[in-house]
């Protein structure tokens, strides 16, 4: 495909230059609002990707023995960097991905304090030790850097999930190969010149985009220590056996089918705004969105107001004020979430709020979906089984608490989950009992702070170890226990000797 010179092209990042990739293979980056060609997206050479390669493997020899504190002012110049940057960079995030410019920022801040965390790495890197563990023995472990290691990141955060990444990765002493989504790489690139602003070193963080090619050259080449990934479990499936077969470390966070249980005790006010929020929030695009609520007994009665409550949301797009629901990342993600309506219809599901056929004035041309509610949803049905990825809720019955986290458990995804409730009786039997990764009481998106792992569960992760918090470290490090003995010789025990006489 031609490329138009007066449309912007993205540049790759190769060994601390921005270069235009030698491809002839160009994707359009378009405003989801609008249809307007924002940038054009290389699918790299199978040559640049050897030389981003080459370039991190270099930049590790230097970089692994870089010491902590220095890996840790990068860290504290880049947060800064960030927050000076914030309006720019949610500007760009809205343009290239839909969402609010409210959403934009919270995508942006939650990779900040990542970012604030990776700059605590001299803490989190350190290791143990024990003194005498036999007679003149002592053991100790140290936490080293792996070497070149490579993220490949989803379009519905652009911001936050390539913070989750590089950050910890590099801190930790690696150097990096980032893959941004292809559908919405520009504020990831304007982050990546930040970040060698903030001092990060020439081939120590290093930019890459394409497709399933790009992203099975990463799993196959030797050079790559471990991969993390986050976005689709068909795409996370293949990244892991491929990758774990080539004999590299990887974490895949994938699909959800989030459940959340409103017990008839429950603030209702509360819970019904924080359900809205959950569910419709960011159009529905997040892996810990709020697809399924299930209403139990006496909180069946309230689906009314929630109704009501979801028909004063505002539908436009995401630059104009007061917008609570952006229009979906592409027009082929329209069509999805619309065919799996019908496919909810014909299912027999009850369909009380329609969000299809939404027109904004002004903007006739975007990929808005409204909010979208069914009823009478029962295990089996499409829009029960499948990741929407759209503002579409699907609201079940149940009986009893157990009845209802029997449903959450009897669902093959353990993304997150949530409880609402004012009883702290069934707030830890559901605790104790619900098979999810990330539980929420009278929070409906239980994403943890960076100080905590996230922690999904099941069919939506693959791998050990999470992409942020404590477990990140051993993630991106290999642990080695040394266990020492020393001996006097004489020449030993005479310096000893000659120390003390002088003394």
């Amino acid at each position: 495909m031609s490329v138009s010179p007066h449309i912007p092209r993205i540049k790759l990042l190769i060994n601390g230059e921005f270069i235009e990739s030698a491809t002839e293979q160009w994707r359009d980056i378009v405003n989801p609002a609008t249809q307007e060609v924002l940038a054009r997206v290389p699918f790299v050479t199978s040559a640049e990707v050897q030389a981003a390669v080459a370039s991190a493997k270099a930049a590790f020899v230097t970089w692994r023995k870089t010491s902590i504190g220095v890996r840790a002012r990068v860290f504290l110049r880049y947060q800064q960097l960030i927050r000076e940057n914030m309006q720019e960079l949610a500007a760009l995030l809205t343009a290239e991905q839909g969402k609010t410019l409210a959403d934009a920022e919270g995508d942006i801040f939650r990779g900040l304090e990542v970012v604030e965390h990776a700059a605590n790495i001299g803490h989190l890197q350190m290791g143990e030790r024990a003194n005498n563990v036999a007679s003149g023995v002592d053991t100790y472990t140290v936490h080293q850097p792996l070497g070149v290691c490579a993220g490949i990141t989803p379009f519905n955060f652009p911001a936050m999930i390539p913070l989750w990444m590089f950050p910890m990765a590099i801190a930790c002493g690696n150097t990096m190969i980032l893959k941004p989504s292809e559908q919405d790489p520009m504020v990831t690139m304007r982050l990546v010149e930040l970040a060698l602003e903030a001092g990060i070193p020439a081939g120590v963080l290093n930019v890459i985009h394409g497709g399933e090619d790009v992203v099975n050259a990463i799993c196959d080449h030797p050079d790559i220590r471990a991969i993390s990934f986050v976005g689709s479990t068909r795409v996370g499936t293949h990244i892991y056996h491929r990758a774990s077969l080539a004999g590299k470390r990887v974490q895949c966070m994938m699909g959800a089918k989030n459940h959340a249980i409103v017990l008839p005790d429950a603030n209702k006010d509360q819970a019904l705004n924080n359900i809205v929020g959950a569910a419709f929030g960011a159009a529905g695009q997040r892996c810990m969105a709020l697809p399924v609520v299930i209403l139990v007994g006496a909180a069946q009665a309230w689906l009314p107001e929630l109704i009501s409550k979801t028909r004063q949301l505002k539908v436009n797009a995401g630059t104009e004020p007061n917008t609570d629901i952006g229009p979906l990342i592409s027009c082929a993600a329209k069509t999805r979430v619309e065919q799996l309506i019908v496919r909810g219809i014909q299912d027999g599901a009850q369909l009380v709020l329609d969000g299809r056929a939404h027109i904004v004035v002004g903007y006739e041309a975007g990929n808005f979906v409204g909010p979208t509610i069914f009823t009478d949803v029962k295990p089996g049905m499409s829009i029960y089984e499948e990741e929407i990825f759209g503002p579409v809720l699907c609201i079940v019955h149940a009986n009893s608490l157990s009845e209802a986290i029997a449903l959450i458990n009897a669902n093959p995804n353990g993304n997150g989950t949530a409880l609402f409730t004012q009883s702290g009786a069934a707030a830890r039997i559901f605790e104790q009992d619900v098979d999810v990764g990330q539980i929420g009481i009278n929070v409906p998106i239980p994403v943890p702070v960076p100080l905590f792992s996230f922690t999904g569960s099941r069919a939506s992760k693959l791998g050990d170890l999470g992409p942020f918090g404590k477990q990140v470290i051993p993630f991106y490090t290999q642990t080695k226990t040394i266990t020492a003995r020393w001996f006097d010789d004489g020449v030993a025990a005479d310096a000893v000797n000659t120390t003390i006489s002088l003394k």
